[in-house]
């Protein structure tokens, strides 16, 4: 059966009292619209480049406000639930940039910590290390719902093709990808990449995405996407700000997008042999 999917764009700030707010507020919105899965951006309680305020600001999963206040709506209005991530203290001391889902009920389904980690330099001086504050984690993903099977992943995991696969061949129908892309990385490949990922895997991909200027000066590229399984863009958000998008999400599709191109059937094995230039080797033993 089909369900109604949303996807939120924030441009959340440093406090995660207020991104709990506004959060509260769009989830509302779309579950008043029909929605009965919704899914929030990557690091939906707080875009922080200070670190020792990000430190002074986490709480574990228990005190966590974002995790508390998407639990108490799923179970008031009924809906799946899902927080694209958000920064959550760890018992070793560590800090996870960790992705929830919640039920209808209001109890947790399950979590998922991005796997890889934004260590880049970019043009212009734009130099990132997530790796410095965050413990990447270690375990794919998939949540067998009653809607239909979710694959998860965040934000840079998106380069990364064999993740996806292997969700894909586990049986995920509908790929998810919350982002806080930033505005350059995002005008070169955030549409090309989620469409990608989707018609690779023949798989519905839903990404919602922090867009706008923050408060502590980020710049990040909005665009939040809804894509099929033949890679048509269903909906997409503007830029900035807040906005919350919405499609009609058919499972059957998926099937009939992998029926028509088999490629999850049809990889095969392989080996991998290197050869050097023997003709250049040979005239320098010469």
């Amino acid at each position: 059966m089909s369900f109604k999917a949303a996807a939120i764009q924030m441009c959340s700030g440093v406090d995660p009292k207020a991104n709990a707010t506004t959060m509260e507020r769009l989830i509302r919105e779309a579950a008043a619209q029909g929605a009965v899965y919704v899914q929030t951006p990557e690091m939906t309680g707080a875009i922080q480049k200070d670190r020792d305020a990000l430190r002074a600001a986490l709480k574990d999963e228990k005190g966590d406000i974002i995790v508390l206040t998407a639990a108490k709506l799923a179970r008031e209005l009924g809906i799946y639930v899902h927080v694209g991530s958000t920064a959550i203290a760890r018992p070793d001391g560590k800090i996870a940039n960790r992705g929830f889902l919640f039920a209808p009920d209001g109890e947790r389904i399950c979590t998922y910590d991005k796997i890889h980690m934004f260590d880049v330099d970019l043009d212009n001086g734009e130099s990132w290390r997530e790796s410095s504050a965050y413990e990447p984690g270690t375990d794919a993903r998939i949540a067998e719902l009653p809607l239909a099977t979710f694959g998860f992943a965040i934000c840079y995991d998106v380069r990364f093709p064999s993740l996806f696969r292997t969700e894909a061949v586990a049986g995920a129908q509908i790929l998810t990808v919350p982002a806080a892309f930033t505005k350059q990385t995002g005008e070169a490949h955030w549409e090309i990449l989620l469409r990608a990922r989707a018609i690779e895997n023949g798989a519905f991909l839903i990404a919602a995405a922090q867009g706008g200027t923050h408060e502590d000066g980020r710049e990040t590229f909005g665009h939040s996407m809804i894509i099929d399984p033949w890679g048509n863009v269903l909906a997409v958000a503007g830029a900035e700000g807040e906005e919350i998008i919405y499609a009609d999400i058919e499972p059957s599709a998926v099937s009939e997008a992998r029926g028509k191109i088999p490629n999850l059937k049809n990889a095969r094995d392989f080996t991998l042999d290197k050869v050097g230039n023997l003709g250049a080797a040979r005239s320098a033993a010469q």
